[in-house]
């Protein structure tokens, strides 16, 4: 069944959401590689044959590249950045096993192989569940990873405020009840200022949501990040929105929590902004991103 897209809002020029993340999309260069077990992943790319330091870009939960919509074309200034499309979500093919967080990482793991030259050194930015594969990844190419941020990072046994639950959004919805329900879980999940949530940002929920195959959700709550960041010898930075849904008003806890493991780790909060802080505070979170990574 198609989805009905007719209620989403769009642009302040007239274009539909789908035309402006088509536009974005066109900038780069898409590229689909093999992950191992019969399937290929999806990945963009913009930037490439620059020189530039290579970064790469780990979506959230039920999420795809778009996640990163606004962020990169400005990082591509800085970076050859390669947007992925994690197993089981997006355009990429699923893991073996959609609940298995090892799953999913032999396949991202198998798709870079493909994917990078053999020598590339890299940087990862992981976000919420990306940050959860981006640590996963971390003890497998720990002498090519510079430094992974995590952003709004999942999977971490800490305190999380409970608050409402989120609506599945289904195909066969009107198209009206299809656009509020995405709206209501993102201001919800991903976003905290309700004036932020525009077109792109419910297009992306619907398309996102309705065609995600792995269980990323129950990854998160089993602590998969928690579990494996003991082993993770990279250097790790955070990027969180002070209002992230996931953790306020609990983000000492997090920087606790990663301090024990890296005493110099440092925290970055941007104020203002919910989990989704890359879409929500664009421009501060490029330039705080740009500067980690440059420095």
């Amino acid at each position: 069944m198609s989805l009905d897209y007719s209620a989403v809002p769009r642009m302040p020029d007239g274009r539909t959401a789908a035309e402006h993340i088509g536009a974005v999309e066109a900038t780069g260069r898409a590229i689909r590689v093999p992950m191992g077990n019969g399937g290929t992943m999806m990945w963009h790319a913009w930037g490439e044959g620059s020189g530039k330091p290579i970064l790469l870009l780990f979506h959230g939960g039920s999420g795809s590249w778009i996640h990163w919509i606004r962020n990169v074309q400005p990082l591509s200034r800085h970076f050859t950045v390669y947007a992925a499309d994690l197993p089981g979500l997006g355009d990429s093919d699923p893991p073996d096993d959609v609940r298995d967080v090892w799953s999913v990482t032999r396949c991202v793991e198998a798709a870079m192989t493909a994917l990078l030259p053999p020598d590339a050194t890299l940087a990862i930015t992981g976000f919420s569940f990306g940050g959860m594969i981006a640590g996963h990844i971390a003890t497998l190419f720990a002498d090519r990873i510079r430094r992974i941020v995590l952003v709004g990072a999942g999977g971490l046994k800490a305190t999380r405020k409970p608050g409402p639950k989120l609506h599945k959004l289904l195909p066969e919805m009107p198209a009206e009840t299809l656009a509020a329900e995405a709206r209501r879980n993102l201001e919800i999940l991903m976003i905290h200022d309700p004036a932020k949530v525009d077109g792109v940002a419910i297009h992306m929920q619907i398309l996102n949501t309705t065609r995600a195959k792995t269980r990323s959700r129950e990854m998160g709550q089993a602590f998969r990040l928690s579990e494996v960041l003991p082993r993770v010898t990279v250097p790790l930075t955070g990027i969180w929105g002070e209002f992230d849904s996931t953790t306020y008003p609990h983000i000492q806890e997090r920087i606790d929590l990663f301090r024990a493991l890296q005493p110099d780790f440092e925290m970055n909060v941007i104020p203002g902004a919910g989990h989704w802080v890359a879409y929500e505070a664009a421009e501060a979170f490029n330039e705080k991103l740009i500067g980690i990574l440059s420095g």
